[in-house]
């Protein structure tokens, strides 16, 4: 694992090239000549995120339709209902539970194998949560949704990220960007990442998306909940303006609440916006950092990433953010030496 202070990393999706797009829908290109241009595209991402200086990278989830579809395609219980409208505007084939859940197969397999072979960066797979699976299906067969989600946590989620560990994964990130949308629901959420966790020797991180109350239902659980390290949203709340006082970093008050419920473990602070082109400067980013070093009180527990997945900016716009990321936390570095 990286000892180097403010460790940098993606959190998981960017926009796939257009190339690769167009390519694997014309009429009669073989299966041969898809999986082709899926690793070379795998391949541009994997070698652009190292060389723009990320120290922990993925392939920018090249191979995945969505981060709820893929998944669901593999797990045993799900039918697909339609399409439905999600947050950015973009549409997801909604499923329905309609039997048991069950775990068929590793459907990351041959993507973390490739990643990890293509690598020369510290690696975190990042995986669709039990709870978001949950609550962004049609349940018709669980009597609860509490039933649904540790069906979930324990029958797919556990063994998909044991399967990865037997593999060689060091970093998993469990994806759960519904979790906060529901803060009466936070107990089960705890629960369900525990239960996906058990007995699993890996270092887990828990990716959750901004909600309405500013993490403040997830605060308490935090320490309750088996992960070293949560990467969450702050840059989407914050102001452009530089500096490290209370006024300035207002979207990283919420950390003080973390410290105050008593979680001591790793915090991956989103230091970009992922719903604006504009790009934030090395010294914005700086200042967001040593901020939340200072607040935290101990800077080897910030990690540095973007608030969230880069998918729905243009690649060109994502790779600046995460060059200017990379080059503020060499500036965050340098001002604590």
């Amino acid at each position: 694992m990286s000892k180097k202070l403010f460790p940098t990393q993606e959190i998981g999706s960017l926009k796939k090239p257009s190339l690769l797009l167009s390519s694997i829908k014309k009429p009669g290109v073989s299966k041969e000549e898809k999986d082709k241009i899926r690793n070379d595209a795998a391949i541009s991402n994997i070698r652009t995120l190292e060389e723009l200086g990320l120290d922990i990278i993925y392939d920018g989830e090249v191979r995945r339709v969505e981060m709820y579809e893929e998944p669901v395609r593999y797990i045993d219980g799900f039918d697909f209902a339609g399409r439905v409208r999600s947050w950015d505007n973009k549409y997801y084939n909604k499923a329905r539970v309609t039997g048991p859940v069950k775990f068929e197969q590793n459907f990351h397999e041959n993507e973390f194998k490739f990643v990890k072979k293509n690598s020369k960066k510290e690696i975190k797979v990042p995986v669709t949560g039990a709870y978001t699976l949950a609550d962004w299906s049609y349940n018709e067969y669980y009597k609860s949704k509490e039933d649904l989600i540790i069906a979930l946590a324990r029958k797919v989620l556990r063994p998909l990220i044991m399967d990865l560990v037997k593999l060689g994964a060091k970093i998993v990130q469990i994806d759960e960007p519904a979790a906060t949308s529901h803060p009466s629901e936070m107990d089960i959420f705890r629960e369900s990442i525990n239960e996906s966790v058990k007995g699993i020797n890996a270092k887990i991180v828990v990716h959750a998306c901004f909600s309405g109350n500013d993490y403040k239902s997830l605060a308490p659980q935090m320490p309750e909940i088996n992960a070293e390290q949560y990467t969450l949203e702050f840059a989407n709340r914050d102001t452009w303006n530089l500096g490290t006082s209370d006024q300035t970093r207002k979207g990283f008050q919420v950390l003080k609440l973390f410290k105050e419920y008593g979680f001591k473990g790793e915090i991956g602070i989103g230091v970009s916006d992922v719903h604006v082109d504009d790009i934030e400067s090395p010294q914005l980013v700086r200042d967001r950092i040593l901020f939340a070093a200072k607040t935290l009180g101990d800077a080897s527990k910030i990690y540095v990433n973007p608030d969230c997945g880069l998918r729905t900016r243009s690649r060109t716009v994502a790779f600046n953010k995460i060059k200017s990321l990379v080059k503020g936390a060499e500036l965050a570095r340098q001002k604590l030496k």
